[in-house]
């Protein structure tokens, strides 16, 4: 192997890299989202500057994705926070829960083998989502669309809204899901930190296929590795299940934290 050839695998080990070099597509989406009113020095607590809170929103969601370039069907939830920065507005990645273990992955139709452990390894690489592992899932219950969340046997979230109880603007739901996301990444060297940085994506290239709005329920629980609920819910704004296909976008560096402290008179 020549010298140059580790710089075009995405991730060891070279010979199999655990996901494909490129943006990827999900075919199917499906996502139910929960936006609510929280503590807003909870927020600025939880929110890295130059992010600003711009207002004291957090969005919880559950999405079952049943066809990912490379990576297969796997089932997510998280946390996003409403902020601003350089004046766009947008949200920032705060905690990502992903089933790497169940071979259904938590879907409804089963049979599929989880591609969870590939996706926890992409995820935190070309787009750096804060991925941990948990155990969410996403189905109808009668007449009832549920999302929950667990960590290993003690449930850490469920949410709940009528399934299919008004219809949505495609428009609407298409600009709820592409708002810019803005993550931190950190790569860690022999002493600290070697990257550590703000970067942005943008979901593109979306077609919703179906969108859904009506009243809901989230109740978080209290858990150490999973701490959601420091966030609380004060009140729910809005609710909205929609189907989608999209691209996730690599994600590009906007703000240098280590530039930054080195720059400072006592960086520390």
């Amino acid at each position: 192997m020549k010298p140059e050839d580790p710089l075009r695998a995405p991730d060891p080990p070279l010979a199999a890299p655990p996901y494909p070099p490129r943006a990827t597509r999900f075919v199917g989406r499906e996502y139910l989202n929960i936006v609510y009113r929280s503590d807003p020095d909870a927020l600025r607590a939880a929110v890295p500057e130059p992010l600003e809170v711009a207002e004291p929103l957090v969005r919880f969601e559950v999405m079952r994705m049943d066809d990912v370039d490379g990576l297969g069907p796997r089932t997510e939830a998280g946390q996003v926070i409403a902020v601003r920065f350089g004046g766009e507005d947008g949200e920032y990645l705060h905690a990502v829960y992903l089933d790497a273990r169940h071979p259904d992955g938590g879907h409804l139709d089963g049979g599929h083998l989880d591609g969870g452990g590939s996706a926890v390894l992409a995820g935190r690489e070309p787009p750096p989502h804060p991925e941990n592992l948990g155990t969410p899932r996403l189905l109808v219950e009668e007449d009832t669309l549920v999302g929950t969340l667990d960590h290993g046997a003690q449930r850490v979230a469920t949410a709940t809204m009528p399934y299919r109880y008004a219809p949505m603007n495609a428009d609407e739901a298409r600009d709820q899901i592409t708002v810019p996301t803005f993550m931190v990444r950190t790569v860690l060297g022999a002493d600290g930190p070697s990257t550590c940085a703000l970067v942005r994506t943008r979901i593109t290239d979306v077609t919703v296929k179906q969108a859904w709005r009506g009243p809901a329920r989230l109740q978080l629980f209290e858990h150490v590795m999973a701490p959601l609920a420091d966030l609380p819910v004060l009140e729910i704004v809005s609710a909205s299940h929609v189907l989608t296909g999209l691209t996730l976008t690599r994600a590009v560096p906007v703000h240098d934290y280590l530039a930054t402290r080195a720059a400072s008179p006592n960086p520390g």
